[in-house]
């Protein structure tokens, strides 16, 4: 058994994860959702399945996002609410995608503590912006699969080629310098008072996301047990 095995695991858990484009929160998220048998909340993902599943919330943003304009922050704090409903979520939650801005923390909040499930963990995946540019502009895709490969780090055995099925690879017209630059100076001031708020609640933690996936795990795993 491992030193984190040894752990005894909180009763409840629930967070928000933060970090840019290529930190691994797709990676963490799930691991963490599926080890405290909490519910994994994407953002991005749950006003999809609304939209699709037709729901009243769903129809509302529809028509906001067919004429062009932005979700607004009530109606994905509701959509927040209505999830946290479901039986996956009675253990907590990992909510991936939001809060963005300081005042949908705080309509957040306002939520969870009406519910009395008020948020105990906002964790930030820190990675220098260089070695995430080099990550990312390096990564190649099979795009039938989502297998992902990357030119330096992980690099397929025959040269742009799917090691299962020898179909080609191909780099995601985003998976540019330029583009993703763009993107983490977007991420950085928008997350920045973000995370100071949550500083000043005494809940906000930083992970150095540079490491391996085992080590960024190990750190999760420290920072929920310290609060047991």
């Amino acid at each position: 058994m491992s030193s984190t095995d040894k752990v005894q695991l909180p009763k409840s858990l629930r967070m928000i994860i933060m970090g840019p484009p290529g930190s691994g929160k797709g990676t963490q998220a799930p691991k963490i959702a599926d080890k405290y048998c909490v519910c994994h909340l994407s953002t991005g993902d749950m006003l999809r399945a609304a939209v699709a599943e037709g729901t009243a919330l769903g129809k509302e943003a529809k028509v906001i996002m067919e004429a062009g304009g932005l979700v607004s922050d009530e109606i994905m704090v509701n959509m927040i609410k209505e999830n946290l409903g479901n039986q996956e979520c009675k253990n907590g939650f990992v909510l991936d995608g939001f809060p963005r801005t300081v005042v949908q923390a705080e309509k957040l909040d306002e939520m969870l503590d009406k519910n009395n499930t008020p948020l105990e963990h906002a964790v930030e995946l820190v990675i220098d912006d260089q070695l995430l540019v080099a990550r990312i502009t390096g990564r190649l895709v099979h795009s039938r699969s989502g297998r992902s490969y990357h030119k330096i780090f992980n690099p397929p055995k025959v040269h742009m080629t799917d090691d299962i099925t020898g179909e080609p690879l191909i780099q995601r017209a985003d998976d540019n310098e330029q583009t993703l630059k763009k993107r983490l100076a977007s991420y950085h001031s928008s997350t920045k008072p973000v995370t100071e708020y949550y500083r000043k609640r005494g809940i906000f933690s930083e992970v150095d996301a540079a490491r391996s996936q085992v080590a960024v795990w190990q750190s999760l795993m420290a920072i929920f047990s310290s609060k047991n």
